[in-house]
């Protein structure tokens, strides 16, 4: 069995672990519990899969978020390593044949949505998978004080009882202490269980918070003088398409993100900007997860987050390669404002839930007593025009029946088109001399696909329709043919959001909401805005300070570089050392452009925190600017 550092090279192509990896990992060989808690851009996986591959038995990863799920085992797969993954909207015989040949042993990691975990069927196979190891990603989601509470989460502590002597390890990249103990309790964790913790410093992220008069002028100030890719975040889909047609207008490369687009939408998108097509992307908080891009420059939030949750991972995708990166909030004193008075929205209450449960159903159409498990296309515009319900309303309630453990609403779902033969080899061959006709198509579906004939296998029209040469519009109908011969099963592809029943259909008056849970939560919410606007308003406190300590990470000194910390100094620097520096980098600055590392080794001789106060100085006035490739330069 190769060790840990084999693996990371083998699979991995690295020598070396990041910060904190190597201990985790050592941990986790060791048949410890572990909670990791690793910033965004971390490397929380390598944690559990480099593990995961020194023991015997597979690796049951529990995740809710579909996206991420099917990256990494994609990734997964194009390093070699066998992988799988279980999640909502997926056909009963598709999930059975999954967990079949994870019991086989034919594959080494098996991914599951949380509401998966107690369902039937996936209890029947647990016993023949026999997991090695159990990890919960994004492990925060198990805390009602967390911000992203889900209470699917709560059944993985039924696979401890399951499988005592499996070890668990709960990775997250942001928890404050109470969600910390909350995670370890939930989850059983053993008395010796172990915590690790990477500070939540980043010395090359520059904070800054603007309360500008015009909020396009400043963002496309901060764009134009600070060169490279950038994210900017908005709060509506809307709003994602306003701000790309202004930096268009503007002649700044830009594109928008958000649920709304369909898939192929948003993988030529994404594709695009991390291949730096596309410098800005304009997006909802449904971009980024999961994507590893390391020379973002700049991340701007549109609007005020929140939480500082959401905030600190969505900033935190700036400068993963190391180098200065800029982090800046956007505000107006009434966006705080109305955060607070949307709280009712946010949180409906028992008879609005019951309400809303009632008209999903009949719009569903789902008879009382049935429905577990089955999964419906939902076009949350069409249903809240029939039933005459406000959109955004009807969100936060679809979250919280989710929540109350009712339904799975993905908004962004993406299921490829899956095929599978249903017949046996010698009644297809008959098949064949009576439809001629579709010889071609079986013959070639049989040649691309290996195992066709023993497991649902994922199929892309257009690479049939190239080999066979034909359209995909005809590929797409000679394939529909053959599922109404029942000849094959064949599930097109499909990209609309997404409802699964987790449970029967009930009438509304025959279950009751968790009220006291719904009140806990709109009280944890208020407090995460509490701590965001304090956050804002807090103009002398150095930013990285005040997210640390938020986290519980309380060693952290200050960075020099953030807004505050700039303007903590501005008495400390005299007019005359001022013009010194102006001088000393504008002279440099005549042979040309340089990189930011050379240009702070040139002006060794000055202090660090008092050089960046002019280079920001100079920037803000315009008489220097930063290029594409990050150096600064005379305009």
């Amino acid at each position: 069995m190769d060790n840990e550092h084999e693996i990371l090279k083998k699979y991995w192509g690295h020598d070396t672990f990041r910060p904190l990896q190597e201990a985790i990992i050592q941990a986790v060989v060791s048949k410890k519990d572990v909670l990791a808690l690793l910033p965004t851009g971390g490397g929380k996986s390598v944690c559990f899969q480099v593990p995961a591959m020194m023991m015997e038995g597979v690796c049951l990863v529990v995740s809710p978020l579909i996206a991420l799920m099917k990256d990494q085992v994609e990734n997964l797969k194009k390093k070699g390593i066998p992988a799988l993954a279980i999640y909502s909207g997926m056909h009963f015989n598709e999930v059975k044949q999954t967990l079949q040949n994870a019991a086989f042993g034919n594959y080494k990691f098996l991914y599951v949505s949380p509401e998966r975990l107690e369902t039937k069927l996936f209890l029947e196979f647990l016993p023949a998978v026999k997991p090695c190891l159990i990890a919960i990603d994004e492990a925060h989601c198990i805390s009602q004080w967390g911000y992203d509470f889900r209470p699917s989460y709560l059944r993985i502590a039924n696979l401890r009882e399951e499988l005592p002597a499996v070890p668990l390890i709960a990775l997250t990249a942001s928890a404050t202490l109470p969600v910390q103990n909350d995670i370890c309790e939930k989850l059983h964790f053993k008395k010796d269980h172990l915590v690790f913790q990477q500070s939540f410093a980043r010395p090359n992220l520059s904070y800054s918070i603007f309360e500008p008069v015009s909020k396009q002028t400043k963002l496309l100030e901060i764009l134009q003088q600070v060169g490279g890719t950038a994210i900017v975040y908005c709060k509506s889909r809307r709003q994602t398409q306003q701000v790309t047609d202004l930096l268009k207008l503007n002649r700044i490369n830009a594109a928008y993100y958000h649920a709304g687009l369909n898939n192929e939408q948003r993988t030529i998108r994404q594709e695009d900007w991390i291949k730096n097509k596309t410098r800005v992307m304009v997006a909802t908080n449904a971009f980024g997860m999961g994507i590893d891009k390391p020379d973002v420059r700049t991340v701007v939030h549109y609007d005020v987050p929140e939480n500082l949750e959401n905030y600190y991972q969505e900033a935190g995708r700036a400068g993963r390669d190391g180098r200065r990166a800029y982090a800046v909030l956007l505000h107006h004193a009434k966006e705080t404002e109305d955060l607070y008075l949307l709280t009712d929205i946010r949180f409906p209450g028992e008879m609005a839930i019951k309400k809303l449960y009632t008209d999903l159903m009949n719009y569903l159409q789902v008879p009382a007593g049935i429905g577990e498990e089955q999964s419906f296309d939902f076009d949350i515009a069409v249903f809240t025009e029939n039933f005459k319900l406000n959109i955004l309303q009807t969100t936060y309630g679809l979250k919280t029946l989710s929540q109350e453990g009712l339904i799975n609403y993905t908004e962004v779902f993406f299921k490829p088109s899956t095929l599978v033969f249903t017949t046996s080899k010698s009644d297809l061959a008959e098949f064949e001399v009576q439809q001629p006709a579709l010889s071609s198509m079986i013959k070639g579906l049989l040649r691309t696909y290996e195992g066709i004939f023993d497991y649902p296998a994922t199929i892309y029209e257009t690479l049939l329709a190239k080999f066979m040469g034909d359209s995909v519009n005809e590929v797409k109908v000679q394939l529909a043919t053959l599922h109404q011969y029942h000849i094959v099963r064949y599930a097109p592809q499909n990209d609309k959001p997404q409802i699964t029943l987790l449970r029967n259909r009930m009438y509304a008056d025959s279950f009751k909401i968790n009220t006291a849970a719904l009140l806990l939560r709109k009280q944890n919410y208020l407090a995460r805005m509490d701590a965001m606007t304090g956050y804002i308003a807090d103009t002398k406190r150095c930013r990285s300070i005040w997210i640390g300590n938020y986290f519980n990470d309380t060693k952290i000194q200050a960075c020099g570089i953030c807004d505050n910390c700039i303007n903590n100094k501005i008495d400390v620097l005299s007019d005359e050392e001022f013009k010194m520096i102006t001088e000393h980098i504008l002279e440099i600055l005549k042979t040309g452009p340089v990189s930011i590392a050379d240009l702070e080794t040139n002006c060794r001789q000055h202090k660090k925190q008092r050089l960046w106060k002019v280079i920001n100085f100079l920037r803000a006035e315009n008489r220097i600017l930063t290029d594409l490739k990050g150096k600064i330069g005379l305009p």
